[in-house]
């Protein structure tokens, strides 16, 4: 792989404070890109069971690219307020001087038995991860355009994007929402050499694997057993770090992806494979 792959070009992310977000923007930033970075940095839905993100957390990502020698210029949004996602890509446009790259990040989860989701949990995980999806790409997708150069829009679903995910319907029902608008948006895009790609993490060590997460999962298991092994890994690795998505949403933003749109990408250990 060549160095500086992305120099010159500014890439949005949302969800950047901490985990996959985090890594995303370092890695881009390493590859030579400044980088347009918010997050909600506070409070999410009840039905999310896991620490959130801390304007702190959002700090240290500033850090960690800025380290590399590139700019950040961060925000707190929240990705269901289109019109401060709109606000950040214009004040980071203004900045930088042109948006190249857009990875939708953000997003939550909520283990919960079909028969415990309320009304409200499902509005909360849909209006984050696909109204929250759609926002993202709305408040960039112009910026790609009006520079003439085309540019790469990575929306980020799931391995229940492709398959399924027990325990989490409403989880399920966005991931594959935000599979099936990666290919949408890549049938009207590409008229501008845009390209729209999803990628699909299996499980990834992150801290959405805190608070109460793993304990959640474990009591919404026990209700129905038999369903505990449909994501089990034909590799070793039952969990990917951050960077090793990151390699691939950066490939993805990269001119060696040039000829990859409207493709899902699995990066889950084969585990979305029976």
């Amino acid at each position: 792989m060549s160095a500086q792959r992305l120099a010159g070009r500014v890439a949005f992310i949302t969800g950047a404070a901490r985990g996959q977000g985090r890594a995303h923007a370092v890695r881009m930033a390493g590859e030579g890109a400044d980088v347009i970075a918010v997050d909600i940095a506070g409070k999410l839905p009840a039905c999310v069971p896991y620490d959130p993100a801390t304007p702190e957390d959002l700090a240290e990502t500033a850090r960690l690219v800025e380290a590399t020698g590139r700019q950040i210029l961060t925000s707190v949004v929240d990705v269901r307020d289109v019109d401060g996602l709109r606000e950040a890509v214009d004040k980071g446009v203004a900045e930088f001087g042109r948006l190249d790259v857009i990875v939708a990040n953000a997003g939550v989860s909520a283990p919960q038995t079909w028969d415990s989701i309320a009304p409200e949990d499902f509005r909360d995980v849909m209006d984050i991860n696909v109204t929250g999806t759609w926002n993202t790409v709305m408040a960039g997708a112009q910026k790609i355009i009006d520079g003439g150069r085309g540019g790469s829009i990575i929306l980020i679903s799931s391995a229940a994007g492709i398959k399924m995910q027990p325990f989490m319907v409403h989880y399920t029902a966005s991931k594959h929402a935000v599979t099936g608008m990666a290919r949408a948006f890549a049938a009207e895009l590409g008229r501008h050499s845009i390209r729209v790609n999803s990628v699909h993490p299996g499980a990834v060590n992150t801290l959405m694997g805190s608070g109460d997460m793993i304990g959640s999962l474990g009591r919404a298991i026990e209700t129905y057993p038999q369903l505990a092994h449909m994501i089990t890994p034909f590799l070793n690795t039952w969990a990917a770090e951050p960077e090793d998505i990151a390699d691939a949403v950066c490939w993805l933003a990269s001119d060696e992806s040039k000829n990859v749109t409207a493709a899902a990408i699995s990066i889950d250990q084969g585990m979305t494979q029976y």
